[in-house]
C-alpha cells in the first residue's frame, strides 16, 4: 500500500544528481516503500547516500543514517569478494580443483569440479540431501562432512542451478581449507575487508549490535498486477516441494530462522548465501574499493580481470535449472545480462530475495547498493531498485539497461 503521509527522507546527494533523490521518494508514492537507503561511490566519492521512511513500520520509528538490514543474496556479493581476496593473495586458484585444497570433497564423483564451476553455481550441489539444523550450521567441522557427502544433482559443468544456500557454505569451508587462521568466512570478511574498510556489514551478526540499529522486515503479499511476468515459473516453482528451486532453500530454514523475536535477526549464525546484515553505505563502499583497481585491500589487477570477464557458461548454457530463466552466474556474483541488466558489460554484483540489489562497474569506478524492509516477491527484477539504477545512469551518461519485460 503507498504510504498515507509524506515520507521523511535524508541523506546527501552530489550536485547534478538530485534527480535520483527524487526517484528515491517516488519509490514511496509509486511502489509501496516504507523503509530503504541507497548509496553510490564514484571513483571512491561517495556521490549518492539517502536514507528514509521506517525502519519499523509496527512502532513508526524511522529508518536512520546507520540503521542496518537483512539482505538476503546480496551477501553473496560479500562472499564472493572475501573469495576474491584469496585468489588476491595466491592462495585460491579459480581454475583449480576444489579438491585439490579439500581432499575430502572429492566424494561422490565431485573429484573434478572446479573452483569455478563451484562459485559459479555450475557443481550440481544446490542441495543438501542431509538434513542440517542449527547446530551443524554452528559445527563448521560437521558440516564439512555433510557437504563432502553430498552428490551432485548431474555432472558438474553440464548446468547451472542456482545454489541459492549452499554456496556460502561451500565457499566458507573452502576458504577454511586456505586461510592460513582457518577461520570461517564471516570471520576472515570481518577482519580482512569490514574492518579495514570501516564497513557496517555482518556475516554473523553479533551480539553487540542493539536492536535499534536493525530493520524489521515487512512481508507483503504478491499480486498478480505488480509481478514480472518471468517470475511465474518461479513462483510455481517455489510451492512445488519436489522442484530444484524448492529443494535449494531446504536448510536455508533450519539455520533458516534468520529472525528471532527478541534480537529481530538471529546473532553469530553465518549462512554467507544469505545471512548479511548491514547498510547500503557499506555495500555501495566495498564494491566502490574493487571498482577502482582494490588498493586498499591490496588486491591484484588479475582478481579485478576476473571478476570482470564474460561469465563462462556451462556445457547446456545460462539457463538455471532452479530459477528457470537465464541468467550469467560468475564467480561468486551475477554479471549483467537480460534478464537483470545493470552496469557495463565489467559489473558484477549480487541481487537479494525481496529486492535488495548492489554492484561494482569497474568501467564507471561505480560502486553502489539499495536495501530496503519491505519485501517483494523474488529475486531479479525490482521496479524500487530499477527507478534508482535508471535515474542514476542517465545523469552519467551511461545506459544502466532496459528494464525486464513485464
Amino acid at each position: 500500500m503507498p504510504a498515507r503521509k509524506p515520507v521523511s527522507v535524508s541523506g546527501y546527494v552530489k550536485p547534478g544528481f538530485e534527480v535520483v533523490r527524487q526517484a528515491f521518494i517516488e519509490n514511496w508514492s509509486r511502489h509501496g516503500e516504507v523503509g530503504a537507503a541507497f548509496c553510490v561511490y564514484q571513483r571512491g566519492e561517495r556521490i549518492i547516500d539517502l536514507w528514509g521512511g521506517l525502519r519499523n513500520r509496527a512502532t513508526d520509528e524511522p529508518w536512520e543514517e546507520d540503521t542496518m538490514v537483512l539482505v538476503f543474496s546480496t551477501t553473496k556479493g560479500m562472499a564472493g569478494l572475501a573469495m576474491a581476496l584469496l585468489h588476491s593473495r595466491g592462495l585460491l586458484d579459480y581454475e583449480e580443483r576444489v579438491s585439490n585444497y579439500w581432499p575430502e570433497f572429492a566424494q561422490q564423483d565431485k573429484e573434478r569440479v572446479t573452483v569455478r564451476q563451484l562459485l559459479s553455481h555450475q557443481a550440481g550441489l544446490y542441495t543438501l540431501d542431509e538434513p542440517i539444523d542449527g547446530s551443524i550450521v554452528a559445527d563448521l567441522d560437521r558440516l564439512a562432512e555433510v557437504l563432502a557427502r553430498q552428490r551432485p544433482a548431474w555432472e558438474p559443468g553440464t548446468c547451472q542451478a542456482y545454489h541459492a544456500v549452499t554456496l556460502g557454505f561451500y565457499e566458507s569451508e573452502l576458504l577454511r581449507r586456505l586461510d592460513p587462521q582457518h577461520r570461517s568466512l564471516g570471520r576472515f570478511f570481518h577482519e580482512e575487508i569490514a574492518s579495514p574498510l570501516d564497513l557496517d556489514f555482518y556475516i554473523g551478526l553479533p551480539e553487540t549490535i542493539p536492536n535499534s540499529r536493525l530493520a524489521t522486515i515487512v512481508q507483503t503479499r504478491a499480486s498478480l498486477a505488480g509481478l514480472n511476468l518471468q517470475m511465474l515459473p518461479q513462483i510455481a516453482a517455489a510451492l512445488n516441494p519436489r522442484s530444484p528451486l524448492r529443494r535449494s532453500l531446504l536448510g536455508s530454514s533450519s539455520p533458516s530462522n534468520l529472525f528471532d523475536r527478541e534480537r529481530v535477526y538471529v546473532r553469530n549464525v553465518e549462512v554467507p548465501a544469505g545471512s548479511g546484515v548491514g547498510t547500503a553505505r557499506s555495500l555501495a563502499r566495498a564494491y566502490s574499493v574493487f571498482a577502482t583497481g582494490g588498493h586498499e585491500l591490496g588486491v591484484r589487477q588479475e582478481t579485478l580481470a576476473a571478476l570482470m570477464a564474460p561469465a563462462v557458461p556451462p556445457l547446456r548454457g545460462f539457463h538455471d535449472e532452479c530459477v528457470l530463466t537465464d541468467w550469467e552466474l560468475s564467480l561468486g556474483f551475477q554479471k549483467p545480462n537480460a534478464v537483470i541488466p545493470f552496469g557495463r558489460p565489467g559489473a558484477f554484483g549480487a541481487p537479494g530475495w525481496g529486492g535488495s540489489f548492489a554492484f561494482a562497474d569497474p568501467e564507471v569506478e561505480l560502486g553502489y547498493a539499495y536495501v530496503m524492509n519491505r519485501m517483494n516477491a523474488g529475486q531479479g527484477y525490482e521496479p524500487r531498485e530499477e527507478a534508482l539504477r535508471s535515474a542514476l545512469y542517465s545523469v552519467l551518461g551511461h545506459p544502466a539497461g532496459p528494464p525486464a519485460a513485464k
